[in-house]
């Protein structure tokens, strides 16, 4: 599996073996919908005590997945937040064990995008409208060849991107403000190319 990364960084085998951790995903994923937390907050989310979640956090930071949110917190309380910049998987790694942390991720990345998608089809009849008109469902079944699904697949990303810097600088603006803007909201946008079959010497449709 190819993935164009753009200006996202790879995650290495070691992080690719560090993350693979179900308790780890469940907080990097509060982190990414809820922003900056700290150890006892994600403690009382999750389920478990606070010198578990501190641990994962640590482990989460040393593969540079999260960092320390500077200015937040009082005394020794430490708030942490998922570092910009985004990440990808990369291509299949060489090492057994970093490549079975893939397939660990890339499942977890299916369930993830299913449990987003049934969650909006359930609160879109409450969402205020202006969200309702710019959300959207989207799927195109073409007949393409590799390079052209590839130009495709690179063309979108690169949109991607560029609403990710957009993205980016608003956190960081709304960190040095100490408040958010009230307009944005967290916004999830799920892209796949699957060459149906492609495996099987089937036909896709």
């Amino acid at each position: 599996m190819k993935s164009k990364s753009f200006s996202s960084r790879t995650l290495d085998a070691n992080a690719l073996k560090s993350f693979a951790h179900p308790l780890r995903l469940r907080i990097y994923e509060l982190l990414d919908e809820h922003g900056p937390s700290t150890a006892t907050k994600l403690a009382a989310l999750v389920g478990q005590n606070t010198g578990a979640t501190s641990y994962h956090l640590r482990e989460l930071a040393k593969h540079g997945m999260i960092e320390v949110a500077q200015g937040m917190g009082r005394g020794k309380e430490k708030y942490w937040r998922i570092v910009l910049g985004g990440f990808t998987y990369g291509d299949t790694p060489p090492d057994p064990e970093a490549a079975g942390a893939l397939e660990f991720l890339l499942d977890d990345l299916v369930r993830q995008r299913g449990a987003e998608l049934t969650r909006w089809r359930a609160e879109a009849a409450g969402a205020p409208e202006e969200w309702v008109q710019a959300s959207g469902f989207g799927r195109r079944s073409l007949r393409l060849t590799a390079a052209e699904t590839g130009e495709m697949r690179d063309a979108v990303f690169e949109v991607l991107e560029r609403y990710r810097g957009l993205s980016d600088r608003r956190v960081r603006e709304d960190a040095a403000a100490g408040s958010q803007d009230r307009a944005a909201g967290h916004v999830v946008v799920h892209f796949d190319v699957l060459p149906i079959g492609a495996g099987d010497g089937e036909e896709g449709e």
